[in-house]
């Protein structure tokens, strides 16, 4: 677990090491986690604040970048350990944290029931008085240092990412895409961009990372996985995946394979930019370091995309 600038990275345990991440950010003897990983993930949560030496009752804040399980799903459990704290989400996702049903419902219908205790636990609900709505640009405080909440819709609608300026970092949740370390060569990072099966919008993130960029950030803190630098190459290299995952959909649309023939496209485009990166090893290695699920979810992404632009169209 890092340290820098009062920055704490956590390993959520979800899925293997090094796949999930939270935040724990501290100054002036408060505290705030950034995002929370699944219910499985408090015990990490606490050891983070023991490294840290401090309570419970230090944490003033959860901010969560959405409300995605994997980066929420222990929202209610962890708030249920933190007497002082308020929950901070975008308006979007306010609801779904003070009940949770309709999220369970969503992601049960495609998971399974079964499958979602045993991935994520059950979702505790936040109680309302302890919710609070982040308005784009809204500011709050961990000891003396400011937090600024940026919306970042492209991956889902209620993302934003947070913005700290004494670090002049952004946590970005998955707006600025999956970069795991183990993709790392000496050119540095590798970094692919991720849509959500619901609410991907390619203009949208494309403004989203601009406008990140747009702070001239040292380093982005990303959910999948830790700290990433070079952030204008980055962010270049997403742009250019974004655009080429776009085409590859349409060229995709109207096969009867569809869903087959672009993730097996998604996969050659990320192989082929892995190895430009000076990866070296298979592209089944590339599917086996979890990518697998992460290329499955992009072609997912994208076929709703594909379904929302005809239904618009027609």
């Amino acid at each position: 677990m890092g340290n820098e600038h009062g920055i704490h990275t956590i390993d959520t345990g979800f899925v293997r090491q090094q796949f999930d991440a939270a935040y724990l950010v501290v100054d002036s003897g408060r505290a705030a986690f950034i995002d929370c990983g699944t219910n499985y993930a408090m015990p990490r949560m606490m050891a983070a604040l023991d490294a840290a030496e401090l309570t419970p009752g230090h944490v003033d804040w959860l901010i969560l970048t959405h409300v995605h399980l994997d980066h929420a799903g222990g929202a209610g459990e962890l708030m249920a350990q933190l007497p002082n704290a308020h929950l901070l989400v975008h308006p979007r996702g306010a609801r779904h944290m003070i009940d949770p049903t309709q999220l369970w419902a969503g992601a049960s219908a495609v998971y399974g029931e079964s499958v979602m205790e045993e991935t994520y636990g059950r979702l505790r609900p936040v109680p309302a008085g302890r919710v609070v709505e982040a308005e784009d640009e809204h500011v709050v405080h961990v000891g003396a240092r400011p937090l600024r909440c940026i919306h970042t819709p492209g991956h889902a609608r209620h993302h934003m990412a947070v913005y700290d300026r004494q670090s002049n970092t952004c946590f970005t949740g998955d707006t600025f895409g999956l970069s795991y370390r183990d993709l790392d060569t000496s050119r540095g990072p590798f970094i692919i961009p991720t849509t959500s099966p619901v609410q991907f919008e390619p203009e949208a993130l494309h403004a989203s990372i601009d406008r990140l960029l747009a702070l001239n950030p040292e380093a982005m803190y990303l959910t999948h996985y830790g700290r990433v630098e070079s952030v204008p190459r980055l962010a270049a290299d997403l742009h250019e995946q974004i655009d080429a995952m776009v085409a590859l959909a349409r060229e995709a649309d109207g096969h009867p394979d569809r869903h087959d023939r672009l993730r097996k496209a998604l996969s050659g485009l990320y192989f082929q930019r892995a190895r430009q990166h000076g990866w070296d090893r298979s592209q089944e290695a590339l599917e086996a370091l979890a990518l697998d699920m992460d290329i499955t979810l992009n072609t997912q992404g994208l076929e709703v995309w594909l379904d929302a632009q005809k239904r618009r169209a027609g």
